[in-house]
């Protein structure tokens, strides 16, 4: 039985990562991993510190390798991914400027069978958790863009609203098998 492929969705904050990455497993009957940073925001009621980021990097990475083997064992070839690890090492540069996760982030994304890059064209929209707004994502944008061709990632960029980022993304995926 062959692994599952993974598939990565990266952006800034706000662009629909968790509810692309959703519509996309439901489409093609895989899984998906939530963004951890998330579950830590909601569960300290708080963004986390410069010394927690290699923790969250971690539990990111081990949320995806728990995914990925009950796709295995449930034979779906999909397991997408909301954020990746190196989205918390583009976070800690840019607020902490910490560039110590880099490399490690780097090796992990190595795994991903596809990147699908969110492009900021979503309204933004606070969720009590989102640290400064528009200005913000669009800077993390262009780092996330940066990283890519820095590491030389290839990857699909991914626009529009509703069910047109939808079909975009389908598409993109659907590049995998044909």
């Amino acid at each position: 039985m062959p692994s599952p492929q993974r598939i990565c969705l990266i952006g800034a904050e706000c662009t629909g990562k968790s509810t692309l990455a959703q519509a996309l497993a439901a489409h093609f009957g895989g899984l998906w991993v939530p963004e951890y940073l998330r579950s830590f925001c909601e569960l300290n009621g708080r963004t986390p510190s410069a010394d927690e980021q290699a923790a969250i990097m971690r539990a990111q990475f081990e949320q995806e390798e728990q995914v990925a083997a009950l796709a295995l064992q449930a034979a779906c070839g999909y397991v997408f991914c909301d954020g990746a690890p190196l989205l918390t090492a583009i976070y800690s540069d840019y607020y902490f400027a910490d560039r110590s996760l880099f490399d490690c982030a780097h090796t992990l994304h190595a795994r991903y069978a596809l990147t699908l890059l969110l492009h900021p064209d979503l309204p933004w929209l606070s969720d009590g958790f989102q640290r400064d707004g528009e200005v913000v994502r669009t800077d993390v944008h262009a780092l996330v863009q940066h990283a890519l061709q820095a590491m030389h990632v290839p990857h699909i960029d991914v626009e529009g609203r509703d069910d047109a980022r939808l079909q975009a993304a389908i598409l993109a995926v659907e590049t995998l098998t044909g």
